[in-house]
């Protein structure tokens, strides 16, 4: 029996490294996209028709989200830096894995900084995983 080469990847198996060093367990990656604004333009003696123009494009912010663990306060302290004006851009990679750990996608980000830090919201009477997330501000986005 043939195998099939292009079954749909799981959601669940991806890892974020920034700068090349693996940053932590991630229960939860959004805002990988970007869009790219359309100019209306309308050509002279063409009147029935509205040619279409890309404009600039536009990224999307990441989103991270985690639970929260004692001691790792690598992103905390990025976020920190950036607060107290000190802004240092960095690149990174979501990386999606097969389940056995094999790298089959990466989505690249360019010039990234932390523009929101949002720690776990605490409920005594919830039973919940305690759920930090970090928002990134980017520049670019590659599939590689």
């Amino acid at each position: 029996m043939a195998t099939r080469t292009n079954d749909p990847l799981v959601s669940f198996n991806f890892k974020v490294e920034i700068e090349g060093i693996t940053v932590g367990d991630f229960a939860e990656v959004t805002g990988l996209g970007s869009t790219i604004e359309s100019i209306d333009y309308r050509e002279g003696g063409e009147n029935t028709t509205v040619r279409k123009l890309p404009g600039k494009t536009t990224y999307s912010d990441i989103v991270l989200k985690r639970g929260t663990t004692k001691g790792d306060n690598t992103l905390y302290d990025w976020h920190r830096e950036v607060v107290s004006g000190v802004v240092t851009l960095r690149s990174g990679s979501i990386i999606v894995t097969d389940r056995q750990g094999t790298e089959v996608l990466r989505y690249n980000f360019i010039n990234a900084w932390p523009k929101e830090f949002k720690p776990a919201d605490y409920n005594a009477t919830a039973s919940s995983v305690a759920t930090e997330s970090v928002t990134f501000a980017h520049e670019g986005l590659e599939i590689g």
